[in-house]
């Protein structure tokens, strides 16, 4: 007697799922009616768009380069977005008497089932028809569409099997707060590939999609332009080799998750030595001062590397703040003094330092019993933050100088980066202790509910400030370029925004730690609101 076939019942599975999750709550529904209302919307526009480009010189570089970016966006989805869909856990159904073939054939299929298969259906139907002329074009687009489309999907399942233990641990979480820097980051590359793209044309686009054009799945829409132009033996080849992708796909698919279903999970295991190790390790110590400035800086700095959303801050300000001066020197259009921008996104993770600390900070607390503690503690945390800073400030502005090839303003650019995260500094200090608020934990937010007005005073108000207080070296920095003479003096601003920054940022914290030491209930009491 053969077994019953599984794939029916994980298609309703899906159904089920999909179902029960929007009778969770009215808003869940609505969210989920208003996301696929949106993406159909964009998918059917999108849809038009590319039929509109049939006939262009350039629709196949413009198509294959979009199916290619579909692709990249289907490997990356499972590890932004692991709560995304229930299924990509299979551990779910460890337990289950489940043979690893048909259980793929049975997923793959449920993974069908979705809103994003409809939108990436929807992208490849409309580049095929951009790029096929003829009746075998059309008949060659219908296996290309099918077999694109079952690489991306079992793509992004092949991709969750292999980190499924990842995704679901603390580093799983990281990578979905991450997912809003990969957002912003990918916003500027696709700012700066629209720039070039209105300057030059649409024939940028054809030495990258020459070779993206043998890359599955873009090599199947490749195959369909390949016989409109009457390259047979092309086509076979491109769609040979995407055939030949889903098969290994396929292949990794299932071993990943026979090995899963039937090996202990390595991660709930006591893992001693690790720990003990990690214990052990004194390398970063022995790089810091002793006493409480060592251990709030070590402190300080295992937070930027173990918490998810003092990680994810850190990680968008440092890459924005390489975007933004890099990308504008690349297009010729920038300046050095745009290195300050590097300077200026390091310098806001200053401000709410106790709030990065959440409920936790009554630990802080109980050892700051005197104004001198809440300088030592407030002086602790600056330093950590220019332990990173001051190296990330000098590379960008030496990396943005050397491609604009403007080597003379070189000392003022770094004095004036210097001078702008002393001011940061300072300010950020003193609106820590004055407008704390809490950060939850859990979500995407980063202000607890009712505390926005608090966090729009202690981030914009202390960057006006900041502003302010750096009128003094952008006055010197403008009389020195306009003066007949000032050119052999502009070299000064370099010691002098440096010493004008470290000035900062002592007053600052002098100005800071009474207010601190005086008002820690007031603090405690916010910062753990969230």
């Amino acid at each position: 007697m053969s077994a019953p076939a599984i794939t029916p019942v994980f298609v309703r599975l899906k159904l089920s799922l999909l179902r029960n999750g929007l009778r969770q709550s009215g808003g869940r529904k609505a969210a989920y009616i208003t996301s696929a209302v949106f993406a159909l919307l964009f998918a059917a526009l999108q849809l038009i768009g590319l039929i509109a480009l049939r006939g262009h010189a350039h629709a196949e570089s413009v198509v294959v380069l979009a199916v290619a970016v579909l692709g990249l966006g289907w490997a990356v989805m499972p590890l932004f977005f692991p709560s995304g869909d229930e299924t990509l856990d299979p551990t779910r159904l460890v337990m289950l008497p489940l043979r690893p073939r048909p259980l793929v054939r049975a997923l793959l299929t449920a993974s069908l089932v979705g809103i994003g298969p409809l939108f990436t259906l929807c992208l490849l139907v409309g580049s095929v028809v951009a790029v096929a002329r003829g009746g075998a074009a059309f008949a060659v687009g219908a296996v290309a569409v099918v077999l694109a489309l079952l690489v991306c999907v079992a793509l992004a399942r092949a991709v969750a099997v292999a980190n499924v233990r990842l995704l679901t641990s603390r580093k799983g979480r990281d990578l979905a707060v991450l997912s809003g820097l990969v957002i912003a980051i990918g916003a500027q590359i696709v700012n700066f590939g629209a720039q070039r793209l209105g300057a030059s044309g649409l024939g940028e686009l054809d030495p990258a999609a020459g070779v993206l054009q043998w890359v599955p799945p873009a090599s199947a829409i490749g195959a369909v332009h390949a016989v409109s132009e009457g390259s047979y033996g092309l086509a076979v080849a491109q769609l040979a080799l995407t055939a030949g992708a889903l098969m290994a796909l396929l292949a990794l698919w299932s071993r990943h998750l026979t090995r899963l279903m039937t090996s202990p999970d390595g991660s709930t295991l006591p893992g001693a030595e690790s720990a003990a190790k990690e214990r052990s390790s004194t390398g970063l110590a022995r790089l810091l001062p002793a006493g409480r400035t060592g251990t709030v800086m070590e402190r300080s700095l295992r937070y930027v590397w173990r918490d998810p959303k003092t990680k994810a801050a850190w990680v968008t300000s440092l890459a924005i703040g390489l975007i933004v001066p890099v990308f504008n020197a690349w297009q010729g259009t920038g300046s050095v003094y745009f290195a300050c921008f590097a300077a200026g996104m390091l310098g806001i993770q200053m401000y709410n330092q106790f709030g990065q600390d959440t409920s936790a900070f009554w630990m802080v607390a109980m050892t700051i019993s005197s104004t001198r503690d809440a300088y030592v503690e407030l002086r602790a945390r600056a330093y950590a933050l220019l332990l990173i800073t001051l190296p990330y400030a000098t590379l960008v502005t030496v990396l943005t100088t050397a491609m604009l090839g403007d080597w003379r303003r070189l000392p003022e650019a770094l004095g004036l980066s210097f001078a702008l995260l002393g001011a940061m500094l300072a300010t950020g200090a003193w609106t820590s202790a004055r407008f704390p608020y809490s950060i939850p934990q859990e979500g995407y937010k980063n202000v607890a509910p009712g505390q926005a007005g608090l966090a729009w005073i202690s981030i914009f108000g202390g960057m006006m400030a900041a502003a302010l207080l750096c009128a003094p070296v952008i006055a010197l920095t403008i009389w020195l370029n306009v003066s007949a003479d000032g050119d052999d003096w502009t070299w000064l601003l370099l010691p002098a925004g440096t010493f004008y920054g470290a000035a900062l940022t002592a007053a600052g914290l002098k100005l800071a730690a009474p207010r601190t030491a005086r008002r820690l209930p007031e603090i405690l009491a916010a910062v753990s609101k969230g």
